[in-house]
């Protein structure tokens, strides 16, 4: 950051749209989207109907994309561009919810890569256990914990290359995984509810992607080089993200016919396995950790800028090692003393989705409303401003949130309105969405009103 703890310094801003491209392609190139495409499936929805559900989801990521856009146009990152719309201490506790969404998920994709490189090891020596597992752990936090030393202006490059070879692997995967698709079956599924599947489906898959990394749409859009057209920061994101996505949740979907028990399974990785021939096993396994790391990399560059953007200023050899306590920590736990506990984990981190929701529907009726003419007042996101907390935003996300538990169930936790079509799904996420974005717009003209 430049000596405000605002701007990005120009010297920094070397991005280009290719390399923002791949950047967020490697992110969505997970063997794990399978599982959401087979998701879909279990709507009971046809062909068509899957389609378009995985194409409306995958279009979530445009709200990273228009995020991001406005990254690029001020030079700032996303949650110290929020402090303009909720005020410095308004803004302290969406900020922490980020940061915590981010450590946490990348702690559970820790997890699950230590116990793939374990699957690994076992396929090729044929040794599993504890010493196997620490020994996983080890190599996998390590391999997270280095690209977290990448500059931004490299990070394009990494991505770029894991794009290349884990990407080629996984279309070479989607491929095996398709070619026993019984199409005539395929087509022959009858049409099923717009309301009770197509709406659901939709939510589920737009919440783990496009809406989840909002939070950190603006980190990679403030690095991109001046000269470049905004619209090109829109759409390298967008379509970057957006076409691994789709291509691969609609394998998931082919496979969800074939395998029905994929979305539902406790072990969906296994599942996968099984249905490959034994000769790409090993690879297959490579391909998943793969798959999983550039994910870390983008979590951990973001959770460092969270840091920043809370005014908890610590140095890059700090933030690895605060961050990495925390990678192994937490996954030790898991492995060793409570694997039940990585399950009530995600169901908590699903439940920050409502609240990033929210606050993603504030952030951006802001901008429309009060910055895409004026700009962003660099006072409204000093820290010693006098831009303390503004209502409006505060009271919306709060409203929305509240609101979006309330249509909400989990395993520990029952809203009461998350019946019939608002049950089991992630449709309180939209809902929440849905109310913070439209009392935003009310709120703030009333508040023009007043200070006129």
């Amino acid at each position: 950051m430049a000596e405000t703890g605002i701007y990005v310094p120009d010297s920094e801003r070397t991005g280009t749209t290719k390399g923002l491209f791949f950047i967020w392609f490697a992110n969505n190139i997970g063997i794990l989207g399978i599982v959401m495409g087979a998701m879909i499936t279990s709507f009971g929805l046809n062909l068509v109907q899957s389609l378009v559900a995985a194409c409306v989801a995958a279009l979530s990521f445009a709200i990273v994309g228009v995020i991001g856009m406005i990254g690029h146009r001020t030079g700032v990152t996303t949650f110290i561009l929020s402090r303009a719309a909720f005020g410095i201490k308004g803004n302290i506790i969406p900020n922490f919810v980020a940061w915590l969404n981010l450590v946490g998920w990348l702690c559970v994709n820790v997890v699950t890569g230590t116990l793939i490189i374990s699957a690994v090891f076992k396929n090729i020596i044929g040794q599993e256990g504890s010493i196997i597992t620490i020994i996983s752990l080890a190599i996998f936090t390590s391999l997270v914990l280095l690209s977290g030393t990448i500059k931004p202006d490299k990070l394009e490059k990494v991505q770029t290359w894991l794009t290349y070879v884990f990407g080629g692997l996984t279309l070479l995967i989607l491929i095996l995984l398709v070619r026993d698709v019984d199409w005539q079956g395929v087509l022959a599924i009858p049409q099923g509810s717009w309301t009770y599947g197509f709406l659901p489906a939709v939510s589920i898959i737009a919440a783990g992607t496009g809406i989840n990394w909002a939070i950190a749409g603006a980190d990679y859009g403030a690095y991109q080089r001046k000269d470049i057209q905004s619209s090109k920061v829109f759409l390298s994101t967008t379509f970057g993200a957006f076409i691994p996505l789709f291509l691969i949740l609609f394998a998931g979907i082919l496979v969800g016919t074939v395998s029905p028990d994929l979305s539902s399974s406790a072990n969906p990785m296994t599942v996968i396995q099984d249905a490959l021939p034994s000769w790409i096993s090993t690879i297959y396994l490579i391909t998943a950790v793969g798959g999983i790391i550039p994910q870390c990399i983008v979590s951990l560059q973001s959770a460092k800028m969270n840091l920043d953007a809370l005014n908890i200023n610590v140095s890059e050899k700090n933030s690895l090692i605060f961050h990495g306590v925390l990678m192994v920590g937490l996954p030790l736990y898991v492995l060793f003393f409570s694997t039940s506990f990585l399950d009530t984990f995600q169901l908590f981190l699903g439940l920050l989705g409502i609240l990033l929701a929210s606050w993603s529907a504030v952030f951006l009726i802001d901008y429309v409303l009060n910055r895409k003419h004026q700009g962003y007042d660099t006072d409204l996101m000093t820290i010693d401003g006098p831009n303390k907390v503004r209502m409006p935003a505060v009271a919306s996300w709060f409203v929305g949130v509240l609101v979006g538990f309330l249509f909400t169930n989990t395993g520990f936790f029952d809203g009461p309105f998350a019946k019939g079509v608002f049950r089991d799904n992630s449709l309180g996420v939209l809902i929440a969405m849905l109310v913070s974005g439209v009392l935003m717009v009310v709120l703030n003209g009333l508040s023009r009103r007043e200070n006129k």
